[in-house]
């Protein structure tokens, strides 16, 4: 048996969105401590929006992250819906979903692509690959173009996207457009098929057994729906805060949280987990053989589990764009302007909820849970386990081992650096 004494630091964590330090301390075999550090400056978005006009916020909040902006969006314009009385349309649910499906595909695309791949062939970069794999380069930019281009017909951009408001869209999709982004979608689905082989034949593994909670939604949609634990819980939208708790962090940027008193996990593997049989027919189809690895306690399935969501959002996407006739209609109204609400959706990197109190048309209150700082304490747990089997095998195995699971969970440090207000009691 040998003794071991290790201090080790990782810098600015690369292949991630955001920056973040990891801080590893072994003495005598035994980890002491693990600091996975977010060191994103604090922005303060939940005072900041505070006397701000409603529906001037949704817009506001989506500069908290370039990455996730269509989320922070779609999800502040549920809760303020909510809370002033405005009822959707059939139509503006169906554009929503296909926003958030263009956020998933170019999103997932970006992680798996250009952040996940290096780790998988050993190389630093995707700009390395060797000759022959080169191909894979060129599949990932039509992917990720793929996916701007649907979020550009439906939002207008796909960073801050100016056509989705409270009540409704103020655009519409054009139908000569539309036949060139489902023509594309349809190009780019053996790439992302392509993708999800890699991932099946990966033998990364790394299990330890947590929570997971994801919103379950009838159609996949990452919209309405009933938040589910693997520990066998259902919960209402509104309900969230009565089951999580904050947990602060001290050498962090960011503040963590805990299910019920313990540790648990969002993201796609969550999502995957509790909700695959609402998968779009055609992926489960065609994904048989990958969905027979979920559910899953492999953090790394995380991987496999965004490829296959990247696979249903271009098959709904699809779907929806063959079969709807887009009509211009009116941006449905408040019907008062004070009121309080929750909304929540599925982000990317897992659930996101934002709580907002509206009184005269301003907002008086806001609150966010982020998901990668849902994710934060089992991070630090699985990192924490991992490291304590490695230690016999050297600094260099841990770091490269630690970097690599941490990118598993694909966290957006730059979303989670948003610290909530407390109120201590």
């Amino acid at each position: 048996m040998h003794t071991h004494d290790l201090d080790i630091s990782i810098d600015k964590i690369s292949k991630i969105e955001g920056h973040a330090d990891l801080d590893i301390k072994i003495r005598d075999g035994e980890v002491k401590e693990v600091n996975l550090r977010v060191m994103e400056n604090q922005r303060f978005y939940t005072q900041a929006v505070q006397g701000k006009s409603i529906m001037a916020v949704p817009q506001l909040v989506s500069r908290i992250c370039g990455t996730c902006s269509i989320a922070h969006l779609t999800g502040c314009i549920e809760a303020a819906e909510k809370a002033i009385g405005v009822t959707p349309s059939a139509q503006t649910i169906l554009l929503r979903k296909l926003t958030m499906y263009s956020l998933m595909i170019r999103d997932h695309a970006l992680h798996l692509y250009f952040f996940v791949l290096p780790d998988l062939f050993g190389i630093d970069s995707v700009l390395d690959l060797p000759e022959d794999k080169k191909e894979i380069l060129h599949e990932a930019l039509h992917v990720k173009e793929a996916g701007n281009n649907l979020s550009k017909l439906i939002a207008g951009r796909a960073v801050h996207a100016p056509f989705e408001q409270i009540g409704g869209f103020v655009n519409l999709p054009d139908p000569e457009e539309t036949k060139k982004v489902v023509a594309e979608l349809k190009s780019v689905r053996q790439y992302v098929m392509n993708l999800a082989e890699m991932f099946l034949s990966c033998n990364w593994d790394f299990k330890r057994q947590t929570n997971f909670v994801a919103l379950a939604t009838p159609d996949f949609s990452f919209l309405e729906g009933e938040i589910l634990t693997s520990s066998g819980k259902r919960i209402q939208e509104k309900d969230f805060w009565e089951h999580l708790q904050s947990v602060v962090i001290p050498y962090s940027k960011a503040s963590g949280f805990e299910f019920e008193g313990k540790e648990y996990m969002v993201g796609a593997l969550a999502r995957i987990n509790l909700n695959k049989d609402n998968l779009h027919k055609n992926t489960k189809r065609d994904m048989a053989r990958f969905l027979e690895l979920f559910p899953s306690d492999n953090v790394c399935h995380n991987n496999l589990a965004q490829a296959i969501e990247i696979v249903h959002s271009i098959d709904h996407s699809i779907e929806i764009l063959e079969n709807t006739e887009f009509k211009k209609e009116e941006i449905a109204k408040p019907s008062r302007m004070s009121g309080e609400a929750v909304g929540v959706i599925e982000a990317p990197r897992g659930t996101l909820y934002y709580w907002l109190k509206v009184k005269d048309g301003n907002v008086e209150y806001a609150n966010l849970v982020i998901p990668t700082a849902q994710n934060l304490v089992n991070m630090r747990e699985d990192i924490k386990l991992m490291v304590s089997k490695l230690i016999d095998q050297g600094e260099e195995t841990i770091r490269k081992e630690a970097e690599k699971l941490i990118r598993a969970y694909d966290p957006c440090m730059s979303c989670a650096s948003h610290f909530l207000k407390i109120n201590w009691l």
